[in-house]
């Protein structure tokens, strides 16, 4: 597969309500492949106007529609079609995932098998869903019941866009919301490419939208007071914004924002088995990842052993072409994305912390947006490498004197996404993760996982997704007091 190999069936339509429509300018995305910085094509930019389609056509099929008063049965059949069809198209999907973001086509083709399991597990959920909880009460007994929060509005980032529109998607729509999506600019082809997934689905009118669209639009969308509720991922600094517009008009609001993750990695382990699992988890889609474990923790004796295992780990990543299955590390998404890890690591240098390895840019893909992947040593609490989300392949190594200085330095963080603790004893795992103020703790770095929840403490976000906790995000709670 290559770049051109990205195909869709209506290169010039928008997705509103279901349907394929005429979008109302003639305004284009332009999708950059970060590979070789060139155009690989291009999509049409919904504006004000469209976006007001959109949401017009949730709201009234929420309110007149069959959707929320389906049977739940009914409901899961339309996204258990939706996931085979999606399944079909894994090929499609994973290659236009490497086009639009630049990961390799080796983990594309992961994260697109991994698409339809996130429908079929939203429906597995809806079965076992305490959707009505008979309780009593004085005079009678009380019913307490979840019901569809209504009409929601779910932003995707672009380094997850397909991964994480579903885990938004799918529980909202399988207790009976409507949904509109925007996907970021930079990555909207696989969203489009699901949708074109829906067209045999026998999803109803006005139930999903997906409309590609600027920030600007965007931020109307959040402001509208037909949307009932918000589910945003990405930086945090746009979720306090989110956050903050929903809160003016009491919208529901739900946010997984950015991480700045600790490991915390124990005298007991031996650095050989610490080294392969720290070299995963930090450089997740290029470090383009929040829950990357970016700040490693280990104590004074054991610093420099840690240190030049990752640097050689690090050195070793083959970094190349997006679209050979030997890459482990393409570029990252964009240029201005490229700047702004350079500019950390500049940022890194001048504040005194030491290069292991890389800090610049590899001598492959001069046309792209490459960086090298970087390990800092010698760094410490308060430099801004180890307190900023860089949001590419840099690692910071801290040392502690003791552990309970290291989890002192874990929690010294605005964020608490997640984390680790790399140690052979269990009890002692238990004791500290216990400590550790962050939605995730993993032992000896098992990353988080679907099914399970996830999200952050702290400025990491509100709200947890991807399990059964989702479903609570996309219900209201009523009581129906039934009499004697």
């Amino acid at each position: 597969m290559a770049v051109s190999d990205v195909k869709l069936k209506h290169p010039d339509r928008l997705f509103i309500g279901g349907q394929w429509v005429a979008p109302s300018t003639d305004r284009r995305f332009g999708i950059i492949h970060p590979g070789t910085g060139e155009l690989a094509l291009s999509m049409p930019e919904a504006r004000e106007e469209d976006m007001e389609r959109a949401v017009a056509a949730a709201r009234r099929a929420f309110d007149q529609g069959p959707w929320p008063r389906m049977s739940q049965g009914e409901r899961n059949a339309v996204l258990l079609r939706w996931a085979d069809a999606i399944e079909a198209r894994a090929d499609d999907l994973a290659n236009a995932y490497s086009t639009e973001i630049g990961i390799p086509i080796s983990t594309t083709r992961y994260t697109a098998a991994a698409l339809p399991g996130i429908l079929r597990g939203a429906v597995e959920t809806a079965r076992a869903y305490r959707f009505v909880d008979e309780r009593p009460a004085t005079g009678g007994k009380a019913l307490v019941t979840r019901e569809p929060v209504g009409v929601v509005a779910a932003i995707v980032p672009w380094n997850f866009p397909a991964s994480l529109g579903l885990v938004k998607i799918a529980p909202a729509l399988a207790v009976g919301c409507t949904v509109v999506v925007k996907p970021s600019p930079e990555a909207p082809l696989d969203l489009i490419l699901m949708a074109e997934c829906l067209e045999d689905a026998g999803l109803p009118e006005g139930v999903l939208s997906i409309v590609q669209a600027d920030r600007d639009v965007g931020d109307r969308l959040v402001r509208d007071p037909r949307i009932d509720k918000v589910s945003f991922t990405g930086s945090t600094a746009a979720g306090r914004h989110i956050g903050a517009v929903c809160m003016e008009r009491v919208a529901r609001v739900s946010l997984e924002l950015g991480g700045k993750s600790a490991a915390i990695v124990l005298d007991d382990m031996d650095m050989a088995q610490v080294v392969p699992g720290l070299t995963r988890m930090s450089t997740l889609l290029g470090g383009q990842a929040c829950m990357a474990l970016t700040r490693v923790l280990v104590s004074e004796k054991r610093a420099e052993e840690l240190e030049a295992g990752l640097a050689a780990a690090y050195a070793a990543i083959k970094v190349g072409d997006p679209f050979d299955p030997a890459t482990q590390m393409g570029p990252l998404a964009t240029e201005r994305q490229r700047d702004r890890v350079e500019a950390y690591i500049a940022t890194g240098k001048a504040q005194g912390a030491r290069l292991a390895t890389g800090g610049g840019r590899p001598a492959y893909g001069q046309g792209g947006f490459f960086v090298e992947p970087t390990v800092f040593t010698h760094v410490t609490s308060d430099m801004t490498i180890a307190r900023e989300e860089i949001f590419g392949p840099v690692i910071s190594v801290l040392r502690y004197r003791d552990e309970e200085e290291a989890v002192a330095m874990a929690n010294d963080s605005a964020y608490g996404l997640n984390g680790a603790i790399f140690t052979a004893d269990q009890d002692k795992f238990h004791a500290l993760a216990r400590r550790i103020r962050s939605g995730t703790v993993a032992q000896n770095a098992i990353g988080p996982q679907a099914g399970l929840p996830f999200g952050g403490y702290k400025q990491s976000g509100i709200g947890r997704e991807g399990s059964p906790e989702a479903f609570d995000l996309y219900t209201e709670v009523k009581t129906l007091y039934l009499a004697a």
